[in-house]
Parts: C-alpha cells; structure tokens; sequence
C-alpha cells in the first residue's frame, strides 16, 4: 500500500470519527445517547405500548362478561320485585289472621269477664238476701220467744207488786225481787227494753191508747197512766204499750 492510499484512510477514518461526535452531542431525538433512550423506555409505561392479540381477546371477554352480569341484572329485577310482592302479600295476609285471631280472643275474654262479672254480682245479691232472710228469720223468732216470756215478767210485777209492806223483807219476797231483776238484766242483754210511757206524749207508733182519762198533772194528749208495759227488740215494737192518755 502507498502512502497516499494510507493518508486517504486515515482522513476518512477521522472524519467518520468527527461526525459520530458531532451526533453524539444532538438534542434532538436522534442525536440522543444510549444512555437517555434507555430512561426514556424505562420512564415510559409497559401499558402504552400496542397491545398483543392475547391481551386483546381478554379485553373482550371482559367485556362481554360485564354485558351479561348487567342483562342478568336488569332480568333478575323484576322477578326480585315479583318475590317482594308476594312476600308482602303472604306477611299481610300472615298478619291480617293473626289480627282477627287476637281480636276474637279478646272478644271470648271479654265475653267470660262480662259472665264472671255478673256471676259475681248475683253471688253478692244472693249473699245480701240471704244474710238479710237469716236476719229477718232470727228476729222473727226472738220476737216469737220475747213475746212468751212478756208475760212471765208481767206475772213478776204483779206478783210483787201485791207483797204486803211487811213482808217485802222476808227471803221470799226478796228471792222473788232477785229472779224479776235477772230476767230483765238478761232481757237488756238481748236488746230487749221497755217503752217510756207514764209523762210521754202519745204515739201510735209505740203506744196502744185504751182509755182517756182527765188529769190535773198533765195536759192533753200526753199519757198519765200505763196499764201494760210495751217493749222493743232492736228498735222494733215486739208489743205496744197499753196507757190511759189525757183527753
């Protein structure tokens, strides 16, 4: 090789290193170092580039899979509402039941109240007839016994009252006195007392008029003399009174 072939190589050879220079330092995009393009690939996302054909057809598929849950959906609404409907219907008529249930309970506990109510009412009156039939039904009978023993009380009193003076302090008379005072006193205790007449006005109520008699101590109307006492038992009149009233 000549030296002139020589320098031709080596001139060409510099001026090829010069223009590599020159492009290494470019801004522009293809003036860009090796190291700058690979910051650029590594900033850039791996989404942004083209999409393969696998990826594509997933896509799809996604799609088609949201279209059918959202169809599905939409048809699935009514029956749901369907469903609803005739659970209301069911829950109403579950609760209609049961209402007219509880208010025909309530009516038959109403109804045996009422009955009870009653049954203890007439229980009531019956015990108020009954007390009041016994009571009327002992009385009649006191009355019955007090009216036999008047008599022997009146027996008494006139029996003492024809004691001479002298002989009003002999056992006798005196066992006489004490037998009249016992029979009174147990009288008494019975509810059993005599009715005020010598001084009284007269009342029919209590006193049998026999006579009219005129008297100088009391006026008219009022009673001056009793022939035959009258006594009460519990405020009733077991036998009038038997007096002379002043005319």
């Amino acid at each position: 090789m000549s030296e002139e072939m020589k320098k031709d190589i080596q001139e060409e050879t510099a001026a090829e290193a010069e223009e590599m220079k020159a492009g290494t330092n470019d801004p522009g995009e293809e003036g860009q170092t090796a190291e700058q393009l690979t910051e650029q690939s590594a900033e850039q996302p791996e989404n942004e580039g083209p999409e393969t054909e696998e990826e594509s057809e997933d896509n799809d598929q996604e799609n088609d899979q949201d279209l059918t849950e959202e169809e599905s959906e939409a048809k699935a609404e009514p029956a749901r509402s369907g469903e609803e409907s005739w659970a209301e219907k069911r829950a109403a008529k579950k609760k209609l039941k049961a209402d007219k249930k509880q208010d025909a309970l309530k009516e038959k506990i109403e109804e045996l109240e009422d009955r009870v109510k009653r049954q203890m009412a007439e229980f009531e009156n019956f015990r108020k007839r009954t007390d009041k039939e016994k009571t009327a039904m002992f009385e009649t009978g006191a009355k019955s016994v007090i009216e036999k023993i008047l008599p022997v009380v009146d027996n008494f009193e006139r029996g003492l009252a024809t004691v001479p003076e002298e002989d009003k302090g002999s056992p006798f008379a005196e066992g006489m006195e004490m037998i009249y005072k016992q029979l009174l006193t147990e009288l008494e205790k019975m509810d059993v007392k005599p009715i005020p007449a010598v001084g009284e006005e007269f009342d029919p109520n209590f006193h049998n008029a026999v006579m009219q008699v005129e008297s100088e101590e009391y006026e008219s109307g009022v009673i001056a003399q009793e022939l035959q006492k009258g006594y009460t038992y519990r405020d009733s009149v077991v036998r009038h009174s038997m007096v002379a009233v002043v005319s």
